[in-house]
């Protein structure tokens, strides 16, 4: 069955509720983090010894897509059959982890000390006034297809933002559903972006509004970007992210925050968790023809960033629509999360944390593909 939350809002905007959480042959739950007075993050992570079996799910993807316009062209919700055979149309590079160059002229803000120097960003696109076309594609555990999910993403199409929030699965011990904590945040978002200066949109300052107005218990991942006049502004806080591919590179993706491994940054309501300020802000310049790929972590464990690059070339070359190629995506992430025998990224983070673990990730997946034109 398709996820039940889905919902659309007046005008240009669409959002999804989704799902979040487990593991194919051991079962990581994601944890919630607890905070004490000082502020000190605490927490009990949890791996069980799984043996049954998992077979493929009868899910169904949960697709929509914005066209940038002066009015939003499509808000309805389409569904369809996932199986579990290799999508056609698919060509794959070698399973390296990176490719391609770095961008040129990408500032980094943040509490990370390897990040990258930062530097002046460069208006590589002129004076053309550049657009976003997004669409989005979201497949739940097929665990927790009942009660709508614990994710929530959505897109502004008027406004070119984009922006992802993952439930931590964890909350679900102590009987609080995390999706309720993700809707509300994401919910504030767009209330917060309707507020900004037009074609000056501050992803931090939105973030800070929609985690200040945000009540539900429980915690989330939190990435929201934005096409301004610089290029893209974002922030990431958490283990979602982005990618930007460009001539068939990937040129930029931003950094995992986590306190451990399967421990991420979340945003938690009050003054418990993470804060706004611990996420990563980003300026990226880009041009048109340049691809970004925003996810939860059910897509960037699953998926190596060539193997997505890859899907996006293709689909370019097949002249797919954003939504048709977040479908793509999404389906192989699927399919490499019910595969045991491929090395994956978090079998390989899995590995580095002294876990015996290997092949994919069972969780929700949320893929949101936009087209810089």
């Amino acid at each position: 069955m398709a996820a039940s939350g889905s919902k659309a809002f007046s005008g240009d905007i669409y959002m999804d509720g989704l799902v979040s959480s487990c593991g194919n042959t051991v079962d990581f739950t994601k944890p919630s983090g607890v905070f004490f007075s000082d502020n000190t993050p605490r927490t009990f992570h949890k791996a069980s010894l799984s043996l049954r079996r998992r077979e493929p799910s009868n899910a169904r993807l949960v697709c929509g897509y914005s066209i940038y316009d002066v009015v939003w062209r499509n808000a309805n919700t389409v569904t369809v059959p996932l199986t579990a055979s290799r999508p056609r149309n698919l060509r794959f590079a070698a399973s390296a982890q990176y490719s391609g160059g770095a961008a040129q002229g990408v500032s980094f803000e943040g509490s990370s000390d390897d990040l990258p120097p930062s530097s002046v960003v460069q208006d590589v696109a002129g004076n053309k006034a550049l657009k976003l076309l997004s669409g989005s594609c979201c497949l739940p555990h097929p665990d927790k297809e009942d009660k709508g999910g614990e994710d929530a993403h959505f897109i502004c199409g008027n406004e070119q933002v984009i922006g992802i929030a993952d439930g931590v699965g964890g909350w679900a011990d102590v009987g609080v559903d995390s999706g309720l904590f993700s809707r509300e945040l994401m919910s504030n978002a767009v209330n917060a972006i309707k507020e900004e200066p037009t074609g000056s949109i501050n992803p931090m300052r939105v973030l800070e509004k929609a985690h200040a107005s945000t009540k539900a218990k429980g915690s989330s991942t939190a990435c929201i970007i934005a096409l301004t006049e610089e290029g893209l502004h974002a922030i990431n806080l958490g283990d979602s992210g982005f990618i930007v591919i460009r001539d068939g590179s990937t040129i930029f993706r931003s950094p995992v925050q986590q306190h451990g491994f399967n421990f991420t940054y979340q945003l938690e309501s009050g003054s418990t968790g993470d804060l706004p300020s611990s996420g990563q802000v980003f300026t990226v310049p880009v041009v048109p023809g340049d691809v970004i790929v925003a996810g939860t972590d059910g897509l960037f464990d699953n998926l190596y960033n060539n193997e997505i690059t890859a899907v996006v070339v293709e689909a370019l070359r097949s002249r797919l629509e954003p939504q048709a190629t977040a479908q793509k995506i999404t389906a192989l992430a699927r399919q490499r999360a019910m595969d045991r025998n491929r090395q994956t990224p978090f079998a390989s983070a899995a590995q580095e944390a002294g876990y015996r673990y290997y092949g994919g990730k069972l969780d929700d997946i949320t893929v949101v593909v936009s087209y810089v034109c």
